[in-house]
């Protein structure tokens, strides 16, 4: 049984800067533009485009969604919260190896024309990401211990989503922290990992400056 998270045994295309010449954060989001074509698009369909083995590709798929414009969307992050919660979960559970997900997940739609419009957005994103990101402080996430912890604090980021989407930029924000750290596992990067951990543990404090900035508000006014 091959691990999954490990970034030298999932998709090469992917895993390493490939035949396309991107670098595999860029890759992915290449990837969703076939999907993005259609005139209606499924998150089965961003699914398909790499198949259901490749796990860590599919975590960064709804966590580059939620930090895009489409976040706005009602219930959107709770969606992606959600279904970054399954896939990490399903990437800790022993044994498992192909990705399953509710129909009605899969089901959900968004027009073509505003996924192509969140990619074009996501780009410099990705772009940021594959430039700076490297393998460094590996034995942070080199090894199985370090990488399980990574993929618990996925699930917990996931899972956070739909309770915190009521906040302003929270679920965007958790989505960067799913980012950081599944690039640091792709990457073999250990500084970008627990640069995401910080943003995993700082959102929290979101709910509490909100909260002050209202009171602070009523009480100027």
């Amino acid at each position: 049984m091959t691990d999954q998270s490990d970034p030298q045994t999932y998709d090469d295309a992917v895993a390493r800067h490939g035949r396309s010449g991107l670098g595999p954060v860029q890759e992915i989001v290449a990837r969703l533009e076939g999907p993005s074509q259609n005139e209606r698009v499924t998150l089965g369909d961003a699914i398909e485009a790499f198949g259901r083995r490749s796990f860590l590709p599919l975590l960064m798929v709804p966590a580059l969604l939620v930090v895009s414009p489409l976040s706005g969307i009602p219930f959107f992050s709770s969606l992606c919260g959600l279904t970054i919660a399954l896939i990490a979960g399903q990437m800790l559970w022993p044994g498992q190896d192909y990705l399953w997900l509710p129909d009605r997940f899969t089901r959900q739609t968004i027009s073509g024309e505003r996924a192509r419009n969140a990619l074009a957005r996501l780009a410099r994103f990705a772009r940021w990401l594959d430039t700076h990101s490297r393998e460094r402080f590996s034995v942070l996430v080199g090894h199985r211990p370090g990488r399980k912890a990574i993929e618990v604090c996925c699930l917990l980021a996931g899972l956070s989503m739909p309770v915190l989407e009521i906040v302003p930029f929270s679920s965007s924000i958790l989505g960067v922290s799913v980012l950081f750290m599944a690039t640091g596992l792709l990457t073999r990067d250990g500084l970008f990992a627990l640069l995401g951990l910080c943003v995993l543990v700082a959102t929290p404090l979101l709910p509490v400056l909100v909260v002050d900035n209202v009171l602070d508000g009523n009480g100027a006014g």
